[in-house]
């Protein structure tokens, strides 16, 4: 069985400690090769051959169940309980299903998954593969899990509605003496603790039950998370405070006091930072959600000859679908009939529409213009353009960055170290500590609990990577792994193949001379003539440049390894090399000089003699493509090397490179060579990546530490690439290697403050500015703090959403939304 990648929301997730703890029970399920688990989306990603049940009764036991989703089937030709036990079978081996069962007198099918690994149109088409025609019941479950936006909205308004009494009183109190005497002379001391903690209990048992529902189980179980430690210090000043309202015998004389307000407050700010955080993450997933919305809903396809309206999901490979004026192509296909443009911006990146017609290939997802296309489809759901688009975005979203393993070391001891920290502070405050002793150890421990919660380094990382590798998505940037972020950024030299990626990859007439009386265009003209029955790329560049009726030769010969002889319009003529006319006695004399200097820029040559005189030469190249000179002078400025690895000769390579200022050049190599040039441009300068498109780059996107693909190129080449570049454009390295670099930086901004935070203020909250300065930090500003470094970092990670082209010419946005 051969291993296999799926994603699935998990649940209970509220820190880096619990991503941790659950990628580790993943991790330790037989079977499984690789597993990742992502807080800012709350999904893992698994590699191996795990079942996908153990793989949720393994997250259950670590207290982080995998959420589940059932989709349902109706299915046709079955006959037998041998049929459907045939369809559950099959339905069972789709990664991520959990179970299956086919009911034969209904003819349906329920699946449980896990939620995100499988949609209902994989699971139909499987079944139909089988042999038994499904289509799905209901709609197609989102690949995203439910947003938390709303139920946290109300939590938190229903806590600090609660609390809000709680604390004007009693902070107002301190604050407003006369407000306490008002207070104390109305209702006494007694009937205000008590009316306190009816609130402050109706706090903790309603809006902040999530807290010791996830932190009490896990703390008896000896993993501790995030939520252990709010549910432990808000148990703390309430158990306290409790014990002083009803038991007050129970505590040292001089103790008495209550922090219920502490508790609520506690309470309430971590929430409201929880659904700050709810909706930041909610846009970190923005690109995902617009590259989702780019398939429409229905699709007009041909049934018995009639255009019908059916879902998307039904489509099925050879299918005939309408496309009208102004709507999006649904799947993959080759036009059949009509004549129109296509927006195909939100893929490609290009903002110029295409001009379509039959036999053209037109993509999922993109705009068509203002005349209808009928087309038959060729990919269908998983297996179209832009599924893989997003496949490749939702892969490098979940992936974990090298950098950072640092933080997911410190979080694996982080929560028991900040136990041992909390428990060595209150028995540190009860032996040395001023009266009342018990007072200032419990606000002192319950400070350390809450404002350790490591969220922001938990959500430093993977908020960037979501915002960044959309954002470059958008770009056409498509980072088919995530670690490719890092890797590129530290990338020394960038080396490009010459053919088809700094070039056309396609020869053109780029000069010309002419003499002995002839003119410019009747020399083209003679020489296209002669060129019109040859298939070879010069010759169809030469036919390309000619605008002129062709006469057609009165006789043809073709000079092996030389060019062409013939008659027209009773002229003799020869067209091929320089030593085509040396050969024939030809004297070149009156070209020469035109033949040198086109030979000197590494121009392939076309001669030209009339009746035995040299009469022409057509200078013919590669061009550059638009935008490279810009793109390499970018890298420049960023300070990369910039080298062309190329299987030209020598001569034309050099003179590519001279005109776009590359540093260094390799050529007349051959497929097995550029792996050669490879490592010794990583010898010579460091981390190599490598850009090409073609099959014979796959080996040397293989080798570079990164591989960028042009998304122009080959399947091969695609496949064997870190980054792809959708839109074909030179500009799109440029755009790569900026999004990099912001996004690194934007990391390592994320882990300093991370770390800086629990750094600088865990002593503080411990008290060690007590004995000097007499400052002991609140719990209830704490629980502010803790809650503002994790929306710190989530906003800091979505400035990454504002990080335009870094060339100016590059098309933006890719994946936009069209005139439709």
């Amino acid at each position: 069985m051969t291993d296999q990648t799926f994603r699935f929301a998990v649940t209970n997730l509220s820190c880096a400690g619990c991503a941790g703890r659950a990628e580790r029970a993943l991790a330790d399920t037989p079977g499984v090769r690789q597993a990742s688990v992502n807080i800012a989306n709350k999904m893992a990603q698994v590699t191996g051959t795990a079942d996908s049940a153990n793989l949720r009764d393994a997250l259950a036991r670590a207290g982080y169940p995998a959420a589940e989703s059932v989709h349902r089937l109706s299915i046709t030709g079955m006959s037998c309980a041998s049929c459907t036990g045939r369809v559950e079978r099959a339905l069972q081996e789709v990664p991520g299903v959990l179970s299956a069962h086919v009911n034969l007198a209904t003819e349906t099918a329920e699946v449980r998954v896990l939620d995100g690994a499988v949609d209902v149109g994989e699971l139909a088409k499987t079944v139909t593969e089988t042999g038994y025609p499904a289509t799905p019941m209901g709609e197609d479950t989102p690949v995203e899990p439910a947003s938390e936006t709303a139920p946290l909205k109300r939590d938190t308004l229903i806590a600090g509605a609660l609390t809000l009494p709680v604390f004007i009183t009693e902070m107002g109190g301190h604050i407003f003496p006369p407000l306490h005497h008002a207070i104390m002379d109305s209702i006494g001391i007694q009937t205000f603790w008590v009316l306190q903690f009816l609130l402050i209990t109706l706090v903790l048992a309603w809006p902040g039950r999530r807290f010791f529902r996830i932190g009490l189980p896990l703390l008896v179980k000896g993993s501790p998370d995030m939520n252990s430690l709010v549910a432990l210090g808000t148990l703390a000043a309430w158990g306290y405070s409790t014990i002083a309202t009803f038991a007050p015998g129970l505590l040292p004389e001089g103790t008495r006091a209550v922090y219920f307000e502490a508790a609520g407050v506690i309470v309430t700010l971590i929430l409201a930072g929880r659904w700050m955080e709810a909706r930041a993450k909610g846009r970190t997933g923005a690109a995902i959600k617009r590259l989702i919305g780019l398939r429409p809903d229905r699709v007009r396809v041909e049934r018995d000859g009639v255009f019908t309206e059916i879902p998307l999901s039904e489509v099925e490979t050879g299918d005939i679908v309408e496309a009208r004026p102004g709507a999006r192509i649904a799947v993959d296909g080759v036009v059949l009939t009509g004549q129109s443009f296509v927006d195909e911006a939100m893929i490609t990146g290009e903002p110029a529409p295409v001009a379509k017609s039959e036999g053209s290939e037109v993509t999922g997802g993109t705009i068509n213009g203002q005349s209808p296309l009928t087309y038959r489809a060729t990919a269908v759901g998983s297996d179209t353009v832009l599924a893989r688009i997003i496949d490749m975005v939702q892969t490098a979203q979940g992936a974990k960055l090298p950098i950072q393993a640092l933080a997911d070391k410190v979080v694996r001891v982080f929560v028991p170290v900040v136990l041992a920290i909390a428990a060595v502070t209150v028995a540190v405050w009860l032996a040395v500590g001023p009266d009342p002793a018990l007072s200032h150890a419990l606000v002192a421990g319950v400070a350390v609990l809450i404002i350790a919660c490591p969220c922001a380094m938990g959500l430093a990382t993977p908020t960037s990577i979501m915002v960044g590798t959309g954002r470059a998505a958008e770009m056409g940037v498509l980072f088919r792994k995530g670690d490719a972020l890092q890797r590129l950024d530290s990338a020394a030299v960038i080396a490009f193949d010459k053919t088809g990626t700094l070039t056309e990859g396609r020869p053109s007439l780029v000069d010309q001379f002419t003499a002995g009386g002839i003119g410019p265009e009747d020399a083209l003209r003679l020489t296209a003539a002669v060129e019109q029955s040859s298939d070879h790329p010069i010759a169809q560049a030469i036919m390309v440049a000619n605008t002129a009726p062709l006469p057609a030769p009165e006789s043809s010969e073709t000079i092996p390894g030389y060019g062409l002889r013939a008659n027209v319009d009773g002229k003799t003529l020869l067209v091929g090399s320089p030593r085509l006319l040396t050969e024939h006695g030809v004297d070149a004399t009156p070209i020469q000089n035109a033949i040198d200097r086109f030979s000197d820029k590494g121009h392939s040559l076309v001669c030209l003699s009339i009746d035995g005189e040299a009469a022409a030469v057509f200078a013919v190249a590669d061009q550059i493509k638009p935008g490279a000179k810009a793109a390499v002078d970018a890298l420049h400025e960023q300070g990369l090397k910039v080298a062309m690895v190329s299987g030209d000769s020598p001569a034309a390579a050099h003179a590519i490179a001279g005109r776009l200022g590359i540093d260094h050049v390799t050529a007349g190599v051959l497929p097995d060579g550029k792996v050669d040039a490879v490592k010794a441009l990583r010898d010579a300068f460091g981390p190599v990546a490598f850009v090409g498109d073609g099959i014979n780059d796959a080996p040397a996107l293989a080798e570079a530490e990164i591989g960028l693909a042009i998304g122009t190129g080959t399947d091969v080449a695609i496949e064997a690439a870190d980054i792809v570049l959708s839109s074909g454009r030179v500009a799109g390295v440029v755009n790569a290697v900026e999004i990099s670099n912001r996004t690194m930086r934007n990391i390592r901004q994320n882990l300093f403050w991370a770390f800086a935070y629990n750094t600088a203020l865990i002593p503080v909250a411990a008290g060690v500015l007590s004995p000097a300065f007499g400052v002991q930090l609140s719990p209830m500003l704490g629980a502010g703090a803790m809650a503002l470094s994790s929306v710190f970092v989530l906003s800091n990670a979505l400035r990454l959403r504002r990080v335009a082209p870094a060339q100016a010419d590059a098309p933006e946005p890719a994946f936009r939304e069209a005139h439709a």
